[in-house]
């Protein structure tokens, strides 16, 4: 009997991170003005969304549903995930190669305990996976505590969402925006001050 409760309790908590992890999703692309081409920075700790220190508890089957609820949202947008590992392989990103065609690949395959469950879940389901060290995108969720900072481009914005919490995961996001330059005589483009500009037609 425990272990059908112990399961009906896993079954629960897989499907709410995966409706939190996409109701999360939605709302930065909404604040964020997210479009075709863009990259969102994930960085997730499976650790923390079931109530563990980082890095102690790795959880594949939370990783899969968290990455199914952000893919259910981005990929119909044509915003590509690029899924940040941990700090033992230094945070490198685990994205679709046709997201950055010209990047600089580097060879390693993510595990659960080397890499994340997180990063693993997206390099099983990306259709052509590619490993960088660094990349610039243009928002990012922080699930968890996993410092996704170094991959965002300049400027980041803190952006604020009702849905902050994954299980038991603390979430913060980010969106960018392009630097103000020039000082005191310069004068700004409105338009940009959220975003960058949209050359799609």
């Amino acid at each position: 009997m425990a272990g059908i409760v112990h399961e009906v309790e896993n079954h629960r908590l897989v499907e709410q991170a995966e409706q939190e992890a996409a109701e999360a999703a939605r709302e930065l692309a909404e604040i964020a003005h997210l479009r075709r081409g863009q990259i969102v920075v994930v960085g997730c700790s499976t650790s923390e969304v079931v109530g563990h220190q980082v890095g102690s508890w790795s959880t594949p089957e939370v990783a899969d549903a968290i990455f199914r609820g952000l893919s259910g949202v981005f990929s119909p947008m044509g915003v590509y995930i690029a899924a940040q590992c941990c700090e033992h392989l230094n945070r490198a990103l685990i994205v679709e190669h046709e997201a950055v065609p010209n990047g600089e690949i580097v060879n390693v395959l993510p595990q659960p305990k080397a890499g994340s469950s997180f990063a693993t879940a997206a390099y099983k389901a990306f259709r052509h996976p590619v490993a960088l060290e660094e990349i610039r995108a243009d928002a990012g969720l922080d699930i968890g505590g996993t410092l996704i900072g170094m991959h965002l481009k300049k400027v980041a914005v803190p952006v604020r969402l009702k849905q902050n919490r994954i299980g038991q995961a603390i979430v913060l996001a980010a969106r960018t925006r392009p630097k103000f330059i020039g000082g005191e005589r310069a004068i700004y483009d409105e338009s940009l001050k959220d975003g960058y500009p949209d050359f799609t037609d």
